[in-house]
């Protein structure tokens, strides 16, 4: 055994020698040092020897693998070759990289910002971190209306001179209404769109936090027909035009008179599920005519003009288009239910 090895050994060394460049040089190792090269098959043979000339064999082996490597290494040096001068098969495929894509919500807003930005809407957002001024006194909520219920509010630990807690988490973002007849005046169209807050149990229909748009028109002889023209036109070109809608009378403190907007459930065909409590249609938005006193607090004379406002939640628009039943899934972090998008 020990005559192979030393045979080997001096034959190795013998080629290495004649190395002409990388190639060559590659190819030796694969001969005597790769997986079922000579040299590696004649060491593992070592291991069925008898116990004492395994220990003395082994110990040459040793000696000769580490001259062979050495050897190995002075030639790499001479030749001036390194890993990159390794063969490389241009033609296999690569490693294929994970591309990232829009959140499905996102994919919604910048579909609805479209809509609203081609019927002369401008796109507006605010704080969500607001007054209580403007997200219910200036919106025609007093101070005893249930929204400004601790049950149904964020409210943060700040008090005013008058001891008062005067910040909250904006619960919608018809916070912004008043903001933005302030800052433009009349005629006005915009729509606001962003997150918004609420205090209140999550389950299949509810979340804590999510996102929402709020629709609003300002000008002369503004009716509720206008208000009909641009919900159809935005349920037409987000669902299709065989969606269906119809209003029923509904109260909100900010428009009189007020309205809630049902279409016909996408998610069973109006046949009755969870999401729709098996009636077939889904409220989908609060709407109405502007109120008198919400247009006074934005400094527009309410007599020479009216307008109409609407607001609705993203997601509820997201579950409707995607066949979705379960509004905790958007912010889950579930990636297989983000990869379907």
């Amino acid at each position: 055994m020990k005559n192979k090895l030393q045979n080997l050994k001096q034959e190795i060394l013998n080629q290495l020698d004649k190395a002409a460049d990388g190639l060559a040089l590659q190819a030796l190792e694969k001969k005597y040092l790769g997986r079922k090269g000579e040299l590696t098959l004649l060491l593992k043979d070592i291991g069925n020897l008898p116990a004492e000339e395994k220990k003395a064999v082994g110990k040459v082996a040793n000696g000769i693998r580490a001259e062979i490597q050495a050897k190995l290494a002075a030639v790499k040096q001479r030749l001036g070759v390194s890993q990159a001068d390794k063969f490389f098969d241009a033609t296999l495929p690569g490693v294929k990289v994970e591309v990232g894509h829009l959140h499905p919500l996102t994919q919604v807003q910048r579909e609805l910002e479209k809509i609203f930005t081609s019927m002369g809407f401008m796109v507006l957002d605010g704080p969500e971190l607001e007054s209580d001024y403007y997200n219910f006194e200036a919106l025609n909520i007093p101070a005893h209306h249930p929204a400004r219920d601790l049950q149904d509010t964020f409210y943060i630990d700040h008090k005013n001179q008058q001891g008062e807690y005067d910040l909250v988490m904006r619960t919608h973002t018809s916070s912004v209404q008043v903001r933005a007849m302030e800052k433009y005046g009349a005629p006005l169209r915009c729509a606001v769109l962003g997150k918004i807050y609420r205090q209140e149990a999550t389950d299949q229909r509810h979340e804590h936090t999510f996102y929402q748009i709020e629709g609003l028109m300002v000008d002369k002889d503004i009716s509720a027909a206008n208000l009909m023209a641009v919900l159809q036109t935005m349920f037409a070109r987000l669902f299709g035009p065989g969606v269906t809608i119809r209003l029923r009378t509904g109260y909100f403190s900010f428009v009189e008179p007020g309205v809630e907007v049902e279409m016909s459930c996408l998610l069973c065909q109006g046949k009755g599920c969870p999401v729709c409590k098996q009636t077939g249609w889904v409220e989908m938005l609060g709407a109405g005519l502007v109120h008198p006193n919400v247009l006074r607090f934005g400094g527009i004379d309410p007599k020479i003009y009216s307008g109409f406002a609407f607001g609705t939640g993203i997601e509820r628009l997201a579950m409707m288009k995607y066949g979705i039943d379960d509004i905790r899934l958007f912010h889950s972090g579930d990636l297989h239910f983000l990869q379907q998008f």
